[in-house]
Parts: structure tokens; sequence; C-alpha cells
């Protein structure tokens, strides 16, 4: 068993693409109709290409409320692996995200959270 596809819910599939390509720097791999929305995915240009990111439509009322709740907790809805937190920041930074924390230590990993445009907090790390 292995991880293949998981999901970010985002407020709006357009924005969402455009800021996980352009600023994150994933890689769109699949975009098909699918009724008013789009089953969209993007895969990391470092990792395998099987392991996809769905940018799901937050349509589902339960999980507006989830992802509302985890934003305004400050609590991220998922996480991503950098070789340096520190340059991903800088990198970041002057493409005008917005950090809700620096790099900090954690124990053996550095840590950043971000927000990505689309209703959600991410959060960066480096082991």
């Amino acid at each position: 068993m292995k991880i293949n596809l998981t999901s970010v819910v985002v407020d709006d599939q357009t924005k969402a693409l455009r800021f996980y390509t352009e600023v994150l720097g994933f890689i769109k791999k699949t975009e098909l109709p699918a009724g008013e929305f789009r089953w969209l995915t993007v895969v990391s240009p470092e990792g395998p290409a099987d392991v996809e990111l769905s940018l799901e439509p937050n349509v589902f009322p339960a999980a507006k409320v989830y992802q509302k709740a985890l934003f305004e907790a400050g609590i991220p809805w998922t996480s991503f692996a950098v070789e340096d937190c520190q340059k991903e920041y800088e990198r970041l930074t002057k493409l005008g995200v917005v950090f809700r924390s620096k790099p900090t230590q954690a124990g053996p990993v550095t840590i950043a959270i971000l927000e990505d445009t689309c209703g959600n907090l991410l959060q960066l790390h480096q082991v």
C-alpha cells in the first residue's frame, strides 16, 4: 500500500492552479471536466510522478466549516517537504506569499506556515 493521491480543498480551482504551479512550483498533471468543476491534480517536479495532489473544489458544506476552522486556528491543511526552509521562505516571500510564521526550529525539524490564497494554511518542513 502506498499514497499516490491526496487532496486539499480550495475555494477557487483556477486561482489554486495558478498558486500551486506558478508560485509553489508544482506541475499540472491532470485537468478533466467534472460537471461545473474539474478533476485537477498537480505533482512535484522533484518527487515521484505518481504522487498527486488534487485541488478539490470546496463545495461540501462540512468541508467549508472544517477548512475555515483550521485556517482560523492557524493549523495547516497539509505539509510539504523542502530542502531548505529558509531559502523557500525567501523565494516565496519575494513572490508575495503571506507567511504566518517564519522558518522556526521545532525539534529536529524547521517549519514555516504560509497562506495558499485559496482558504488554507500550508506548512513547509525541512528535516
